[in-house]
């Protein structure tokens, strides 16, 4: 039986193409151009003006339609990092087996058994091995093996190439969403459709797709100190309680909304922004939670320049850093709906931050 598409969440149906689309992109922690060519292509239509800076960050900007006369509009940020957690190849041995350098959180628990690409001279598959007996072997001692003769390995593959999960997305069930790398890449898409339903507004919009987010947070630093931002919303997964995670641990859960942080490891919300947020829901019935997450974007644009606004939303995820990670559609559609709402309204916000 073949599932049903998700439903509308009041007038933002899922983009089921650009959704495959992104989260089908390699794109790890320093090698993201595969993902930001991309999202420059798709920024280009709804941006006055498109870039990408040294570090790899691709900034859109939009411009203010309806600019209050004689003010400089407030420059807004929406940011969703591009990369996804992956690995480098480390060492080739005498059989032909890779072992790999982690590039971002890996969890050895998660990775084991799974199928991986690596991207040298031409894409190889192969898989992560598991070992005789019941214990988890360390990350240092996993092997990937892809099957082909030393020589052929040698041929196609050396030290430093990547190494990304082969899982692709897949419409696990009528409205809930399985893919490998859905810490950033909702984040991206929502970053994408916010800008395809955006109207007009009175402030300056950069949509920023980040790099190295996974490895540290490296990219909006920069991004941030060039676009000098007065308010910001990064854009990234929910923490969401599910099997083996109590509701105590992980407060959101699938289906109930967007999440509205109001903390994370890097970064403490400004509660003005939060109320702004939270009543911009009840006026457009986008359903929402209340999220304690872990470090995002926000906490670099929080602490550029003399300061901002920021905080960060996102659609609820289960299982982030596996390769089964869980997300649903009416929570991607709400987070979507809650990023228009707010750059459409964002001027309102212009005598907290003068």
């Amino acid at each position: 039986m073949t599932p049903s598409i998700p439903r509308e969440v009041k007038g933002i149906m899922m983009n089921q193409k650009l959704l495959k689309l992104v989260c089908n992109t390699p794109g790890i922690p320093g090698f993201e151009d595969p993902i930001q060519e991309i999202v420059e292509e798709m920024l280009r239509p709804t941006c006055d003006e498109v870039r990408r800076d040294r570090m790899g960050n691709v900034i859109g900007q939009k411009k203010a339609t309806k600019p209050s006369v004689g003010e400089r509009p407030l420059r807004v940020v929406l940011a969703a990092h591009a990369d996804e957690i992956g690995m480098m190849v480390k060492h080739l041995d005498g059989n032909g087996f890779i072992r790999f350098e982690p590039v971002g959180g890996l969890n050895a628990q998660a990775i084991v058994s799974q199928r991986v690409i690596v991207h040298g001279r031409e894409p190889v598959n192969g898989v992560i091995v598991p070992t005789n007996g019941d214990k988890l072997p360390a990350m240092k001692d996993m092997l990937i093996d892809v099957a082909l003769p030393r020589d052929k390995v040698c041929e196609l593959i050396e030290v430093g190439d990547v190494i990304t999960f082969a899982q692709e997305l897949v419409l696990l069930n009528d409205k809930v969403y399985m893919g490998r790398n859905f810490d950033d890449r909702i984040g991206t898409y929502c970053l994408l459709e916010a800008m395809n339903h955006l109207g007009d507004t009175a402030v300056d919009v950069y949509a920023v797709s980040t790099v190295q987010e996974e490895k540290g947070v490296r990219g909006m630093p920069v991004a941030a100190f060039a676009i000098e931002p007065d308010v910001g919303l990064a854009i990234d997964g929910s923490l969401t309680w599910g099997a083996h995670i109590g509701k105590h641990e992980n407060i959101c859960a699938l289906g109930e909304g967007t999440g509205i942080y109001l903390m994370d490891g890097l970064t403490i919300a400004d509660r003005r922004l939060l109320r702004f947020l939270f009543d911009l829901c009840e006026k457009h019935k986008v359903p929402y939670q209340r999220n304690i997450g872990g470090g995002t974007d926000a906490s670099a644009i929080q602490r550029t320049g003399i300061g901002a606004l920021a905080t960060t939303i996102g659609a609820p995820t289960r299982y982030m850093h596996s390769t089964v990670q869980l997300a649903h559609g009416d929570d991607i559609a709400a987070t979507v709906k809650l990023l228009v709402a707010f750059l459409e309204n964002a001027h309102h916000l212009k005598e907290l931050v003068r």
